[in-house]
């Protein structure tokens, strides 16, 4: 592949997974919040076996460090092929017991973000006819989440912005897809029970959760593709058929 490649949220579950892998045949610059000792290590470990990998410390909820997070991108890598919107929080809350800040930060981390970074790097991409986003959003964006309204809304967005933007840039040769997974085994879903994560296979025509490296391989076939844009592809072991 050998392309130049921005991954947001890459220290843990679907992100890690993603650096880990397309380090191995490209550039990869990937920013983080709070997880320090994790993304040094990963730094550290990638390094050390030859692959070209950086880390950047952002919050990405916060305009101002969305941009220079750009900036750093932009001086690393003089051309942008490939921009990954991954991060991403999430929270459980009755939907009358959202607060105000809640909101505000899940729109800020989930979506606003996207907007952010998307706006400063596609210029990039378009002053070169070539280039790729791909947005990481979720089942939830697609069929609605009960007591996770404002983390659905914020997924929805995504989905949406990946439609206009596909068919805004396609003139421009870029191309725009999301990947929205079901239930992955990570740590966003640390806080279900043995007995909620049962019930929830139950509902799965595969009867189980997906991995990190299910959304990898999609990642890199979006990549490797030329022709595909404005999807939104699920993986979610047939969870909303």
């Amino acid at each position: 592949m050998n392309k130049n490649i921005i991954v947001t949220g890459g220290t843990r579950g679907i992100g890690a997974a993603i650096v880990r892998e397309l380090v191995k045949e490209n550039n990869v610059i990937f920013c983080y919040n709070k997880s320090d000792e994790i993304a040094e290590e990963i730094e550290s470990n990638l390094t050390k076996k030859g692959f070209y990998v950086s880390a950047f410390k952002a919050d990405l909820s916060k305009k101002e460090e969305v941009i220079k997070f750009a900036e750093y991108c932009l001086d690393k890598f003089k051309n942008i092929d490939v921009l990954i919107n991954n991060a991403g929080i999430s929270q459980s809350r009755v939907f009358t017991d959202i607060s105000e800040e809640d909101w505000n930060n899940m729109l800020n981390t989930n979506l606003n973000s996207a907007f952010y970074l998307t706006q400063a790097i596609v210029k990039n991409m378009i002053s070169k006819k070539s280039g790729l986003i791909i947005n990481i959003s979720s089942i939830w964006g697609q069929i609605g989440a009960s007591c996770e309204s404002h983390y659905a809304v914020t997924k929805a967005g995504l989905d949406a912005l990946t439609k206009s933007l596909a068919k805004e840039l396609g003139p421009s040769n870029i191309r725009v897809n999301s990947i929205a997974p079901g239930i992955i085994n990570t740590d966003m879903n640390k806080g279900l029970s043995e007995a909620e994560l049962a019930e929830l296979k139950k509902e799965i025509p595969l009867e189980k959760m997906g991995n990190p490296e299910d959304i990898v391989k999609c990642v890199k076939w979006l990549i490797e593709d030329n022709y595909t844009t404005g999807q939104i592809i699920s993986i979610n072991g047939g969870w909303n058929i």
